[in-house]
């Protein structure tokens, strides 16, 4: 027993391996089987990785979707949805819309703004109806901007995928915010990918309601959009129809969701949910999300006053 704990406690300068710990096997343990020579070099037709390529795949080959947390932006622990196979002549990025038919908007709370009544830029978690998270939405304006001009800004708000790629970009130019007046009202332009515009929303004057006209990336018009009255979102939802052109036909909606009196009162952060067709081109599904950020920043994007906050129209 003593010579076996001398043997125990005697370092091995040829390992580096501390006094305790004892010897290696010999490097004839891990030759593997007869004939084996190592794990075999790149394949003939695929390209060898450059040179300090660390990633989980081979270089040039995307990894295997799976659900990605904690990134780009949000809370932690939401899963990612996984992107579907992407449909014939789908914009990049818009095959998710391509397999939901409700998408869930939950803008985020910030405490800033809350203590100061100071502007910040607003983000957004955009959501499948499992609450897999499929985007994650940041405005971009100057400070200047957002605090001289309040919800009736110009804004750009980029849109950015699991992979942190910015796939939806929308832009909303200075505009009237009044609706006596019947010229240079309010719209949004969406693009899919970035610089390459898919479709509007623009508003139509109406002396009561709030209406709205979907268009192609050709300006034609294909769907329009109704709100109620009285844009008022005191103890229950608001509910605006999406229908066909001749409005008759409603075939999904824009609803923003009640919070709370304390989330309704004090922030203004809003929730919102879109219904729209199983099988409605995805970039129309595009428009529809850049309409319901047209509607958050003309109706619910105001605090303070009771009367702001009602959104009366």
């Amino acid at each position: 027993m003593d010579k076996q704990n001398t043997q125990m406690n005697a370092s091995h300068p040829e390992t580096n391996l501390p006094a305790g710990y004892p010897p290696q096997y010999p490097p004839t343990a891990f030759q593997g089987p007869p004939g084996y020579n190592g794990y075999p070099g790149p394949q003939v037709g695929y390209p060898p990785p450059p040179a300090g390529h660390s990633g989980p795949g081979p270089a040039g080959f995307p990894v295997p979707n799976q659900p990605v947390y904690n990134q780009p932006g949000g809370a932690a622990g939401i899963p990612w949805m996984p992107a579907p196979p992407p449909p014939l002549n789908c914009p990049p990025g818009l095959e998710y819309l391509s397999q939901i038919d409700q998408i869930l908007i939950h803008q985020q709370i910030e405490l800033l703004e809350i203590l100061t009544g100071f502007e910040t830029n607003n983000k957004y978690e955009i959501k499948n109806s499992f609450g897999q998270r499929v985007y994650f939405a940041a405005e971009d304006t100057d400070c200047c901007t957002r605090n001289c001009c309040g919800p009736s800004r110009p804004f750009t708000l980029r849109i950015i995928d699991n992979m942190g790629r910015e796939v939806i970009t929308l832009e909303r130019p200075l505009r009237c915010s009044s609706c006596c007046c019947p010229c240079c009202l309010q719209e949004i332009e969406i693009q899919a990918p970035p610089g390459v515009p898919v479709g509007y929303v623009i508003q139509t004057w109406h002396p009561c309601l709030p209406k709205f006209t979907i268009q192609n990336e050709k300006r034609e018009d294909v769907l329009k959009i109704s709100g109620p009255c009285v844009v008022c979102s005191c103890c229950g939802d608001v509910d605006f129809e999406i229908k066909s052109l001749d409005e008759q036909c409603v075939v999904g909606k824009i609803s923003k969701h009640w919070t709370g009196i304390l989330r309704e009162a004090f922030t203004d952060a809003d929730n919102f949910g879109i219904q729209f067709p199983l099988d409605l081109d995805v970039k129309m599904k595009a428009v529809m999300i850049g309409a319901c950020f047209l509607i958050d920043f003309m109706f619910f994007e105001s605090t303070g006053s009771q009367e702001q906050k009602s959104g009366v129209w």
